[in-house]
């Protein structure tokens, strides 16, 4: 008989919420004891001026602050070599990131390396990299995102492309956290509709994904010091999803339509975050694993209000353009919970029978993509179903992933999911 999981741990980093918090960051840069810090941000948030704002605001408390501007809009293995060698040698003792999830995950991976060096497969997640765990903490590192999505601030994964193995994977271990999320909504008024609809469906897809996961109960039992840092859906993570979900079928539709509307943008930002605490314990599943090919293997699809000079496949549209077709696969997992989840997001789901049910919440979901200006399947990002063998390939190679979800998942099971989506609408 197998022993089960008994066990759940709910980790998170410390996080500071509300309007102009960023204004504090110099208190808690001293609290930290930093008094030298690298600031990770890229080229097109310099010109909104947060992060020089940000470094003026450490300098008058007292912290020397240098800027590195060089993060690619999604990390690579070569971005981030490159930020870990501009680090080295500097005597930082601290970071901070400005910016979404890039900022933040090509900071988390510029602590690791210059504290711990090693070659960056080394860490990267198996079967890609050799999986080896973080040797101990790192040093200091303040996150302030300026979009509502990645809920990075929170989470113990960093994400990144290998454009030569045409694959997304990652680097996860509880040492990478930052130490303290600053989440200030006003840092986000500047994020243009299609980064504001993107970043918002990733936040959708990390709750739902981390509602209806494999239940941490439902597991083999862990030793503690191999315990994941997905450990599947239980009660406490079910909290954070289940308000996230709420705050995305209320305010994405309105942050994308008007920027500048204070209260959608706050909402979205707490959602985020919240989402990052939920997905971050429990873990995501299908659409993840499936959005790591999509973005890699991307041809010839260049996204609206992204300043890209390559192709370009955004991590929020990657995992929600699957989300439809793999919630139908897995309702039958778990109906209650995607019906739930569906009405969270105002669908009407009074009188569904739970064995009619399979469509409320795939049909929710194509809804709020067409409302928010989203591509409607893989065949709009330039994908056809010549292309299934080599997604299908790439995302059995997130197995740490696809692990997660509440049906047993194979090759088959995949090609079907993909054909779902090629098309909604």
């Amino acid at each position: 008989m197998v022993e089960v999981e008994t066990v759940l741990v709910m980790e998170t980093a410390p996080i500071k919420f509300g309007v102009n918090a960023t204004a504090e960051i110099a208190f808690d840069l001293r609290r930290l004891g930093v008094t030298r810090a690298l600031l990770v941000t890229d080229r097109n948030l310099m010109k909104t001026g947060l992060p020089d704002r940000v470094r003026k605001l450490a300098a008058e408390g007292g912290v020397q602050v240098e800027i590195y501007d060089g993060v690619h809009v999604e990390p690579t293995d070569a971005s981030l070599e490159a930020a870990v060698s501009f680090a080295q040698g500097r005597n930082f003792d601290g970071f901070i990131s400005v910016g979404g999830g890039s900022s933040i995950d090509t900071a988390k991976v510029v602590n690791l390396l210059t504290t711990y060096p090693a070659p960056l497969l080394d860490y990267v997640n198996k079967p890609i990299g050799k999986g080896l765990p973080v040797p101990g903490p790192l040093k200091p590192h303040i996150a302030v995102p300026t979009t509502a999505g990645t809920g990075s601030e929170t989470t113990a994964v960093a994400v990144l492309d290998i454009p030569a193995l045409k694959v997304k994977t990652g680097i996860s271990h509880r040492y990478l956290r930052p130490s303290l999320g600053i989440v200030d909504p006003l840092n986000t008024i500047t994020c243009p509709p299609m980064v504001t609809a993107a970043a918002g469906l990733d936040v959708l897809t990390h709750a739902v994904e981390s509602y209806t996961t494999r239940p941490y109960n439902a597991r083999p039992k862990y030793n503690p010091a191999e315990r994941p840092a997905y450990i599947g859906a239980n009660p406490l993570s079910d909290i954070w999803c289940e308000k996230a979900i709420e705050y995305v079928g209320r305010y994405l539709r309105r942050a994308v339509m008007n920027g500048l509307d204070l209260e959608a943008r706050t909402y979205m930002a707490l959602a985020a975050t919240i989402a990052g605490i939920g997905f971050g314990n429990a873990g995501v599943h299908i659409p993840h694993g499936l959005a790591y090919p999509v973005a890699g293997m991307v041809r010839n699809y260049w996204p609206p209000d992204y300043q890209t000079e390559e192709p370009l496949v955004p991590h929020g549209i990657s995992v929600v353009v699957t989300a439809p077709a793999a919630f139908r696969f897995t309702y039958p997992a778990a109906p209650e919970r995607h019906l739930k989840a569906a009405a969270l997001l105002g669908a009407d789901v009074s009188g569904v029978a739970v064995t009619e049910g399979a469509e409320v919440l795939p049909r929710t979901l194509i809804g709020l993509m067409r409302d928010v200006g989203i591509p409607n399947g893989l065949a709009a990002l330039g994908y056809g179903e010549a292309d299934i063998p080599a997604l299908v390939e790439g995302a059995l190679k997130q197995q740490r992933i696809l692990v997660n979800s509440p049906r047993d998942v194979g090759a088959e099971e995949l090609k079907r999911i993909l054909l779902d989506a090629m098309v909604y609408w």
